[in-house]
């Protein structure tokens, strides 16, 4: 691995500086990391950047690989969006990030690459990131009636409501959560009272005491 980045490292340091001479004006700033540029883009010019990083000679990224969030609650603007992009004719990769809170849209790219439909509607249904033109903004993963996003890092463990299939009805229902206990410390020495029967081992330590 140390050798496929440093036979790389040239590349990328070209790769940066002509990403910054083009676009210094939309852009934040750039870092080289584990054999990849990442560049964090301005919010409002991520269609330029992702622009010229799929048509410039001297990047030719028409691969996108993947559109996800990351959430970071102790920021002002919580959410990073992050693209990551293939040039086959270079042999490089390159990450970019935007960044945004819960209210403020990202651009979609779908007119750029058609195959960004579903990755940001993942990342709308996961995180709650509106990508401002999607011509399709359904959520993808959970169910239409979902309260909340999955992958916010405060959203419940618990979720909000547990489905079932009832006979009587002949349908799902959904149902508020219902824990037969609170949740275990697992400091070792709470119990673990939803479960009653005897586990496998446990004669052991009976014996012993």
């Amino acid at each position: 691995m140390s050798e496929l980045l440093s036979d790389n490292s040239a590349a990328l340091k070209d790769l940066k500086d002509l990403v910054v001479s083009q676009l210094a004006n939309e852009i934040l700033e750039t870092e080289i990391r584990y054999g990849e540029l990442t560049v964090i883009a301005k919010r409002d010019d991520i269609l330029k950047v992702l622009t010229f990083l799929r048509d410039d000679t001297g990047c030719l990224f028409k691969q996108l690989i993947d559109v996800c969030g990351a959430d970071y609650p102790e920021r002002v603007e919580r959410f990073d969006v992050v693209y990551h992009m293939l040039s086959l004719k270079h042999n490089l990769r390159i990450r970019v990030k935007v960044r945004t809170d819960e209210e403020s849209p990202v651009p979609s790219c779908v007119s750029l690459f058609s195959v960004a439909d579903w990755f940001e509607r993942e990342t709308w249904d996961m995180y709650g990131i509106f990508f401002a033109g999607h011509p399709d903004p359904r959520r993808l993963l959970t169910d239409y009636g979902f309260e909340g996003h999955p992958l916010r890092k405060d959203f419940p463990l618990t979720g909000y409501v547990e489905v079932r299939y009832d006979d009587e009805q002949k349908r799902v229902v959904y149902e508020p959560v219902k824990l037969v206990q609170d949740f275990r410390n697992f400091d070792f020495e709470s119990p673990w009272e939803g479960i009653q029967n005897v586990l496998p081992g446990d004669e052991k330590a009976e014996g012993k005491a």
